[in-house]
Order: structure tokens, then sequence, then C-alpha cells
């Protein structure tokens, strides 16, 4: 590779070529291959990126034979990638779909670096709400197309997430409403918990996502399909400056894209008296441990 020498009077962005290899990078390493994991090229620019929680967010090209061009954040384990990539390189990796999980690998980036200035930290995130706070009240429609408000859930512990149908990604949308069912299942067979605790899966997609079309996709989930009854697991949709004031009480960010929504992840715990007791970021979060947040909650609750 050819370098070039950056004098200080030069103005404006001066593009260096930096192809990256992962086998050329201390401490990388990729795994070995999983028995039907599917490979995909991906090609894009950077918009964001966060070392710690090994993200990185692409406006990505079509990638042929699985999902449109958008903008969206991907898992990416190369640590030593992230010391050299600033917003607005271009990136190509390898996506890797994994059953419901999804990765980026050998990282290739095209940085694009300025004079002066470049800091490569992304921009802020979305405030939260600490834990005590009181949820927002909201006027929804559920899978039923009956009209209910987010307070008629007090007295009971409520789990509450954020999903649209047409997501692609199977360790977003997918893997939310597949912990719900698990949720569900087990809420199903719990004296200790089936009257005390609802599910709630709140969609970005009003437009798209009709009460009909969420009936659908929640009965599919909970494979019940004709006989589901949406006792303990509701779905809503609303007008979009409620699911808006919503999502953002609770740090959650989207933007639509085309057909597509990108957009972060936030599962919430809600206590029976309306305040926030838990806030899950991310995917990493397991069934067993909302579970176990819904078992205190009772406890706590119980008459002395």
């Amino acid at each position: 590779m050819r370098h070039k020498t950056i004098g200080k009077s030069r103005r404006g962005w001066l593009l260096v070529l930096v192809a990256i290899a992962c086998a050329l990078l201390a401490g990388c390493s990729r795994p070995p291959d999983e028995s039907g994991a599917q490979r995909y090229e991906l090609k894009g620019k950077i918009i964001s990126f966060n070392k710690a929680q090994q993200q990185v967010t692409i406006q990505h090209e079509a990638v042929p034979g699985f999902m449109e061009a958008m903008t969206m954040p991907f898992t990416l384990r190369e640590d030593s990638a992230f010391d050299v990539m600033h917003v607005g390189d271009r990136i190509q990796a390898t996506l890797v779909v994994d059953g419901e999980r999804t990765r980026l690998e050998n990282p290739i980036i095209t940085q694009a670096i300025p004079t002066s200035d470049a800091t490569g930290t992304p921009p802020a995130g979305a405030t939260e709400p600490e834990i005590g706070a009181t949820a927002p009240d909201a006027t929804l429609v559920n899978q039923d197309g009956k009209q209910f408000n987010l307070q008629q859930h007090r007295g009971r512990a409520l789990v509450l997430t954020f999903i649209y149908t047409r997501c692609p990604l199977p360790d977003y949308c997918t893997l939310m409403s597949n912990n719900f069912a698990e949720i569900n299942r087990e809420l199903n067979g719990s004296q200790e918990l089936r009257d005390r605790a609802r599910l709630l899966s709140i969609t970005l997609d009003p437009a798209y996502d009709t009460p009909k079309v969420l009936r659908s996709y929640g009965a599919a989930h909970t494979e019940n399909y004709g006989s589901e009854k949406f006792e303990r697991w509701e779905f809503a949709t609303g007008k979009p400056e409620e699911i808006k004031r919503v999502a953002n009480f609770f740090g959650l960010s989207y933007m639509q894209d085309g057909e597509q929504i990108n957009h972060s992840l936030r599962t919430a715990v809600i206590a029976p008296d309306g305040k926030l007791y838990k806030l899950y970021r991310g995917n990493e979060w397991k069934p067993s441990e909302v579970l176990n947040d819904l078992r205190e909650l009772n406890r706590a609750n119980q008459p002395s």
C-alpha cells in the first residue's frame, strides 16, 4: 500500500484507503464455522460505533438474497477494528447469520480522516429513565382492534418491548418475540404468576402493522394460531406520536428507512404501581432473568 504524508496546511477531508484484514490485527481470531450458518457480503458506510458494546451502525447497500438496503446496528467482535474506524468510513465485511444471531466478520475499512477534529466518537445516545420513574400512559390499540391505555395494566407487573413484524434480523425483533413466547409459556403454566403479570409488544411500524397483522404475527409466535386468546401477551399499535412518546421514554431510538426500520432495543419491566423496575438494553437478556424479576415483584407485593 502506498502511504501519503498529510501536511498541516491541507484542509477538509483527505481520503486514505486502509484495508484492515482481521488476520493481520493482534488479538483477533475468527471462530470456527458453525453448522448451518449463512454468510453474506455487506458493504456500507459507518454511521456510529460503540467499542464497549461491540456494535457498529452501518448504512449498508442491499444484501442480495437476504435484505434490502437500510441503516441498522450490527455486532462486531474484532475490538482492534474499532481502534481505527471513524464515523463516515466505508466498511466491507462478512455478515454471518447463525440461527437467531448475526454478527460481522473480517472487516475491511476504507477510512476518511479529517485534518484536525476527528475523534471517532459516536453521537450521544438517547436519554433513559431512572429506575423508579413512572412509566408514561399512552392510548394504544391491541391485536383485536380494541383501544386501551397503558395505565390499565396497573395492579400487575408489565413486561414491555418494541418490535415490528417485517424486521429482517433474527437477533432483533424475532429474538424479542421468541423470548416473550418463552416467558408467555411459563406464565401460562405458573400458578404464582399467571394472574400477576402481562406482556406487551408495541410495533414501531404502525402504518404496516395493523391489528390484523399483529394478531397473525402474535398467534404464530404462541403457536396457537386461530385459537389464541391473547390473555397474557398482547400486541399493540397506535398513533405514531403515541408510540414515539413511549419509545423515547425508554431510550429507544428508531427511524424509517424505506420499508425497514433502523432501531435500538429496549425491554422494560414495570412494577404493579406503574414504576420502572428494570430496563434491559440490547438482545443479551434471557427469559429466565425477566421471570426472576416477575417473581421478585410478586413476592414484594404480597400482603405482609
